[in-house]
């Protein structure tokens, strides 16, 4: 009888490997090797750098956000920001459509005690090295009262900013920002939609018509309409020391997750059907699916060959599973 289920949980391996491959076109995971960062609670991936990810610490490291290399993992720019007061707890990062970088300083660890919290805005660097610029520092607040906070999103179509509590006292919700940021007085954040996710950290996919939520352990994905998120379910999330971040790549095919730690490993994760952006979907040169190759609604009757793969490998292992059952029984 254990000959039987090890045999079959053979099987089981086998058709699991078989069945669901990698992605052709996903990009590859990457290793923040930078021993300055240690606590990488955001991730937003660059508009004017191809490859390029910023990042940021969580707290106690001051006025700084990386550029990082998603091919070797190597902090190619440190950007001092100056104009602002002293960060304390910078949760999470995004880019507008403007171009500009948004710096979230919106964790409250303290149970959602400050009476209010800080976006930074600088625009991203032309080119990548050591440089100190000039940020916008704008206040904000919440209808409903203080709230702890670790995820901000900008819209890349409208440039509304958006931020997500984290779950507490019956739910996070999603709030938003005035249609355009002020520094002329506190810019208040009023709820749209609840939230049933103890978010670490969110982001728009480069249409707009999608919306990532993650938390330690698992991830929704949302579709964007009429200025609220409508859920389309669960995605999938890698195993993490501490899973703090998540931002689509450039052509909104990949989540990349990260998280915190020194040498912390940033992880990808395909999407395929309802979870692609409307402009992934409608894109011809990857198919339907999330790695290019048919998918669901494919035209066409050619058969996957990890399909056939799998069916071999499921069929074998299960005349193994059979023959084995006969022999126990003779026994």
């Amino acid at each position: 009888m254990r000959s039987l289920l090890c045999a079959a949980g053979a099987a089981g391996i086998l058709w699991s490997a078989a069945v669901v491959p990698a992605a052709a076109d996903e990009p590859d995971g990457f290793t923040i090797g930078d021993p300055r960062i240690t606590e990488s609670s955001g991730l937003a991936a660059s508009r004017a750098h191809p490859g390029i990810y910023w990042t940021h610490n969580d707290s106690d490291d001051g006025p700084y956000v990386y550029a990082v290399d998603g091919r070797s993992g190597r902090t190619v720019a440190r950007i001092t920001l100056r104009g602002i007061g002293t960060p304390r707890d910078v949760e999470a990062i995004s880019i507008g459509p403007d171009g500009d970088v948004y710096v979230g300083d919106i964790g409250d660890n303290l149970g959602g005690t400050w009476n209010h919290v800080w976006i930074y805005r600088f625009p991203e660097p032309k080119k990548l090295r050591d440089a100190t610029v000039t940020a916008t520092q704008f206040d904000v607040k919440y209808a409903d009262g203080p709230r702890d906070a670790e995820a901000l999103m900008v819209h890349p179509r409208t440039g509304r900013v958006y931020i997500a509590s984290k779950k507490q006292d019956g739910g996070g919700a999603l709030y938003a920002g005035p249609q355009r940021l002020t520094t002329s007085g506190t810019n208040v954040f009023r709820k749209v939609a609840p939230i049933d996710l103890w978010v670490t950290d969110g982001a728009f996919s480069p249409d707009g018509s999608r919306l990532v939520m993650r938390s330690y352990f698992g991830a929704r994905i949302y579709r964007w309409q009429d200025g609220r998120p409508k859920d389309l379910g669960s995605v999938g999330v890698p195993v993490q020391q501490q899973g703090e971040s998540v931002t689509f790549t450039p052509d909104g095919r990949t989540l990349m997750y990260g998280s915190e730690g020194s040498d912390s490993d940033v992880k990808p994760v395909g999407l395929s059907d309802d979870q692609l952006p409307d402009s992934a979907e409608d894109d011809p040169s990857h198919g339907d699916g999330a790695n290019g190759q048919g998918g669901k609604g494919s035209s066409g009757t050619d058969l996957d060959p990890d399909f056939i793969k799998g069916a071999v490998v499921f069929a074998v292992a299960t005349a193994l599973v059979v023959g084995l059952r006969r022999l126990v029984r003779r026994r």
